[in-house]
């Protein structure tokens, strides 16, 4: 391949990762999912110095979803599957991952979205599973995420409406963590990057963990886990009760 699908900038504990087809607003195809793939079993291995992953997309659009125009594979139940399996390694990063989202965000371009902790929408963002549209159901997480995230009767007015949403209308129904501006997307994003990052990484990454590790357990089962699975304090803390003033990584 001759373009680099997608692009990868690491700079002060900040892993960026750019879907980098903007002349078919950064639709997925399988060379530029298997360089996504890549990037996450890299950050995976070696991601010591990252303590946060961005996720956005090039040019005025985050993603328009599966490149439909792409040629089946030949087991497409299979390719289907690793696909799921990557984005939900997406999710189970240990660091904190945020969506930007700018311009369209559809069906596919919304699993990638959802995939991720937090999303920090533009106002231009146009949020829509059009699934129906094309007779086609979820493969990459949404009939699981999106109802996780926005509620049942909310996801199943996106799913079977297949009608776009506003970045303001996203962040009213809690899809979107916060929308603002297109120009001020990435001073929002800076932000939010060096609020977490200010604090423990060991601490961030164990939050995270035990979210997702309890979501949908009984509340008494949850707590059991919680007390059970913890990772105590982060190894970096220089004394008890003195804040660790960022960069704490841990174990």
């Amino acid at each position: 391949m001759t373009e680099t699908l997608v692009l990868r900038v690491d700079d002060n504990g900040v892993c960026t990762l750019t879907l980098n087809r903007p002349e078919s607003r950064n639709a997925v195809n399988r060379d530029l999912f298997r360089a996504f793939r890549a990037h996450v079993e890299d950050i995976e291995q070696q991601g010591d110095d990252i303590g946060i992953v961005v996720l956005k997309g090039a040019g005025d659009h985050f993603c328009a979803g599966h490149d439909l125009k792409s040629k089946p594979h030949a087991d497409s139940f299979g390719w289907l599957r690793q696909e799921m399996l990557i984005l939900e390694r997406l999710t189970k990063l240990r660091q904190p991952v945020i969506a930007a989202v700018q311009g369209s965000c559809y069906t596919g371009g919304l699993e990638f979205a959802l995939s991720a902790d937090f999303i920090v929408a533009a106002q231009s963002a146009r949020f829509a599973d059009t699934h129906g549209k094309w007779g086609l159901v979820p493969g990459w997480g949404l009939s699981q995420r999106l109802p996780r995230r926005v509620g049942q009767a909310k996801a199943l007015e996106m799913m079977l409406t297949c009608r776009p949403y506003t970045g303001d209308e996203a962040a009213a129904m809690c899809l979107a963590n916060y929308c603002v501006s297109d120009d001020e997307l990435d001073a929002k994003v800076d932000d939010l990057c060096r609020t977490i990052l200010a604090n423990s990484w060991h601490s961030n990454a164990e939050n995270k963990r035990l979210v997702y590790e309890t979501d949908g357990l009984p509340l008494p089962d949850g707590l059991n886990h919680e007390l059970m699975r913890n990772a105590g304090f982060d190894p970096a803390m220089r004394k008890k009760g003195e804040p660790i003033g960022g960069r704490g990584k841990g174990a």
